[in-house]
C-alpha cells in the first residue's frame, strides 16, 4: 500500500502547495483518490510525480468543503470512468460565520448537478472494494462541534449548525491493522477511531493520515488528543493541512517520531508484512 500526497499546504520543490488536501492511494492493485484540493493544482503535481489519474478506479470526497472538492471537475476531465463517492447528505450548503456574515465554504455551486452521473451517494458505512471502507460519522451530537467552529449548513430557509454528516473516513485493511484517512477530522479524532474500528469488526487502527483541524485550538486540546492517540496505540500518524504548525509541534513533543508531517510530494509506504511505515519524497526532479 502506497499513499502519495498530491496537494497539501506544504510542498517539496518543484511541486506546489495550497490550502487543501488530495491523496492518491495504491492498494492491492487498485488506485483511489481522496479529495481533489482547492484547485487543479493536484493534477499538475500528479503529472510531475508520474501518477496516472486516468487509472484511478474510484474517488472519495471526505467532506463538502471547497478546499477538498474544487478540483473535482479537473479529475472528471482527466478520468472518464471513475465515480466519486460522497455521503448522502453532501450538498452545496456549507458556510462559516465570519463576523456578521455567513461565508460560503462549500463545493463549487452547480458541480454536483453538472457531474451527477459520476457521483455515488453512500448512506452509512460502505465497502467500495475488498478491504476498502467508507465510514461516516455515527457519533450523535456533532452539531455541538459545528457551533464551536461557527460552521453552518443552509437547509432551505433555515440555518443549522453543521453536524458533519457529510464527512467520512476512507479506511483500508492491512495485515497489521487499519489505515484511516480523514482529511479534516471535524467530527473528532477519537470519534473517528472508534467509528472505524466498529465498522471493521473491531480491528485495531494501525495508522492515521489527514488533518486534525487543530490550527485554532489551544494547547490543552492538542495534548488531550496526544493522550488519546497514545492510549489507542496508534503506530504512526501523518498529519498536516488544517492541523497547524503549533499543534503539530505539540503532538511531536508528546508522541515523538510516531508523528510525521504531511507535505505535497510525500509518499508513505504501508508494508503489509512489516509494521514500520516510511515516508519519502516521491518527486525525484
Amino acid at each position: 500500500m502506497r499513499a502519495t500526497v498530491l496537494t497539501d499546504n506544504l510542498a517539496d520543490a518543484p511541486l506546489s502547495g495550497e490550502w487543501g488536501l488530495c491523496i492518491h492511494i495504491e492498494y492491492r492493485g487498485k488506485r483511489f483518490l481522496l479529495d481533489t484540493g482547492a484547485s487543479p493544482l493536484f493534477e499538475q503535481n500528479a503529472a510531475r510525480l508520474d501518477i496516472p489519474l486516468d487509472e484511478v478506479e474510484a474517488g472519495v470526497l471526505s467532506h463538502a468543503h471547497y478546499d477538498h472538492a474544487n478540483g473535482m471537475d479537473r479529475f472528471f476531465a482527466a478520468n472518464r470512468r471513475a465515480v466519486f463517492y460522497l455521503q448522502k447528505s453532501c450538498g452545496e450548503n456549507c458556510y462559516k460565520k465570519v463576523g456578521f456574515f455567513n461565508k460560503y465554504i462549500g463545493i463549487r455551486r452547480g458541480l454536483l448537478r453538472q457531474y451527477r452521473n459520476r457521483l455515488v451517494y453512500a448512506e452509512g458505512p460502505r465497502v467500495i472494494a475488498p478491504g476498502v471502507h467508507l465510514v461516516p460519522h455515527s457519533t450523535p451530537g456533532l452539531e455541538t462541534v459545528g457551533r464551536q467552529e461557527s460552521m453552518l449548513q443552509r437547509r432551505g430557509l433555515r440555518w443549522e449548525f453543521d453536524n458533519f454528516s457529510h464527512e467520512q473516513s476512507l479506511v483500508f485493511e492491512t495485515a497489521q491493522g487499519l489505515v484511516v484517512f480523514n482529511s479534516c477530522s471535524h467530527g473528532g479524532v477519537e470519534n473517528i477511531l472508534r467509528e472505524a474500528k466498529a465498522a471493521c469488526s473491531g480491528q485495531r487502527v494501525r495508522a492515521l493520515v489527514g488533518g486534525f483541524h487543530l490550527f485554532n485550538k489551544g494547547e490543552p486540546v492538542v495534548r488531550q488528543l496526544a493522550e488519546q492517540l497514545r492510549e489507542a496505540q496508534i503506530q504512526a500518524v501523518y498529519t498536516g493541512h488544517c492541523t497547524g504548525e503549533r499543534a503539530f509541534a505539540i503532538l511531536r513533543e508528546e508522541l515523538g517520531d510516531m508523528v510525521h508531517p504531511l507535505r505535497t510530494g510525500l509518499a508513505i509506504e504501508f508494508d503489509e508484512e512489516n509494521p514500520q511505515e516510511t515516508g519519502e519524497n516521491a518527486c525525484h526532479e
